[in-house]
């Protein structure tokens, strides 16, 4: 009896052990995520109420910082740049990548060597490409400049002039992330099915139609995922711009991490960057939403 009863507790505690461990487990994993992600997010959200001297909370203003947020000529001008070099730039990609993926689609002799020479811009860290094109932009002794005077002409400016300034980061963002788009694309092309391709072929139909009437309906989903994911993506840009331009010339390539940057360790205004970054991850939540929204109308049509 006393041997049964012994047997039964071990039993149960084995039991409990086997329904605490997976929670053990993931016990660290979760402090992680509460240590890394959850706590500065809270803590981002409560700066963002407060006004800031040197670094030292010295009041809670509610939600002034917000309210200022926009009727602040330098933040909207960024936001507008920002949505400038988003669009341009994720429009170039999302069409280079396309072509790209669909030219490298077809099998031939050299194929995964191009794919992988493709991929290359994607995996160089970021500050490496500013650099390399700040030597390429650079008026004096730069690689255009060279060309230019090889050919007869003078300096080249880039960096000094607004618009080329824009068009020059817009350049080097297509160059550094087409690749992701090229990957993504390329994926969702090499998963459709072969039969209604085959079919499409076999009725006479050309290129134009298999791609208007197949291709691109059946990719519209993947084509959405790499678009929103780019954009998401393209709106936290600093690292480029920062060695580049710095955010000039005046406030032609000032994006708004930049401007969240020099408010915050330029100015000082430590409570008002983090209520200009808050506003700007609501701004990105809300175009993923929207971007859910319209994969499951893509879905459902």
């Amino acid at each position: 009896m006393q041997i049964g009863t012994q047997a039964r507790k071990y039993r149960l505690q084995g039991a409990g052990l086997d329904l605490a461990l997976p929670y053990l487990m993931l016990a660290p994993g979760l402090m992680i995520v509460l240590g890394v992600l959850v706590y500065p997010l809270w803590d981002g959200l409560r700066a963002s109420t407060r006004a800031y001297r040197y670094g030292s909370p010295i009041s809670d203003v509610g939600l002034q910082n917000y309210v200022h947020l926009w009727s602040d000529a330098q933040f909207l001008n960024a936001l507008w740049v920002t949505v400038k070099f988003v669009a341009l730039s994720v429009s170039l990609e999302a069409v280079l990548g396309f072509a790209l993926a669909l030219f490298c689609l077809r099998e031939f002799r050299g194929i995964r060597l191009l794919r992988t020479v493709l991929i290359i811009p994607m995996v160089i860290t970021p500050v490496v490409v500013a650099i390399v094109f700040r030597l390429i932009y650079a008026s004096d002794a730069g690689m255009l400049t060279a060309l230019s005077e090889a050919m007869g002409g003078g300096a080249v400016q880039i960096l000094g002039n607004r618009l080329n300034a824009f068009i020059g980061l817009v350049v080097l963002d297509v160059w550094e992330w087409t690749p992701l788009m090229f990957l993504i694309l390329l994926a969702g092309l090499q998963s459709l099915p072969h039969e209604p391709f085959e079919a499409a072929r076999v009725d006479g139909a050309g290129a134009w139609r298999v791609f208007a009437d197949l291709t691109f309906p059946m990719m519209r989903p993947v084509l959405a995922v790499a678009i929103v994911l780019r954009t998401i993506d393209a709106f936290g840009t600093f690292d480029q711009v920062f060695v580049l331009t710095r955010g000039g010339p005046g406030e032609a390539t000032r994006l708004v991490s930049i401007y969240g940057y020099d408010t915050a360790f330029k100015f000082q205004q430590t409570g008002y960057a983090a209520a200009l970054f808050v506003t700007i991850g609501l701004v990105v939540l809300a175009l993923a939403f929207s971007a859910i929204r319209l994969l499951r109308r893509i879905d459902a049509s």
